[in-house]
């Protein structure tokens, strides 16, 4: 069927890598990882290079069929001051989605993931940098029992 597994595994792949995304932010703000000002903004850069990656991949199977969609990208990109009309050319090859568009795109749906793990790499070195050690929270001494007859004496 025109590989329709692997379509689906990799869109809802796709889905299931945002949600765990979403839950290291949340672990971020939640342990105050932002304090980390370095990691912290080479994670955002991360987020965003991860959604453009969907959006360019997302956009591929329209084609011709979503008019919509693409009249409101280029709707909400042309109100950028001075670079919108420049961007919404660069970004569709004009002002129509065609076969050019959906070239550069998979394109970028196929570069930018190795663009991402290089930033990823850069995400760790910083966190590395820092001294966590623990990225988990988790307690590295469960087997210590605290009111041992040992330590009461002690």
């Amino acid at each position: 069927q025109y590989g329709w597994l692997i379509r689906n595994i990799h869109a809802n792949g796709a889905s299931m890598f945002f949600i765990c995304i979403y839950l290291h932010i949340g672990r971020g703000l939640y342990y105050g990882s932002y304090l980390y000002k370095e990691t912290w903004n080479i994670g955002v850069i991360l987020l965003l290079l991860v959604m453009a990656t969907a959006f360019v991949g997302y956009v591929l199977p329209w084609g011709q069929m979503s008019f919509w969609g693409a009249t409101v990208i280029t709707n909400l990109l042309s109100a950028i001051p001075y670079i919108g009309t420049t961007l919404v050319e660069w970004i569709w090859g004009g002002f129509s989605v065609d076969n050019a568009t959906l070239t550069r795109f998979f394109t970028f749906h196929f570069l930018l993931p190795f663009i991402i793990m290089g930033a990823s790499a850069v995400h760790l070195l910083f966190l590395h940098e820092t001294g966590s050690n623990n990225p988990t929270g988790l307690q590295s001494n469960p087997d210590k029992i605290p009111f041992h007859p040992y330590f009461s004496y002690k």
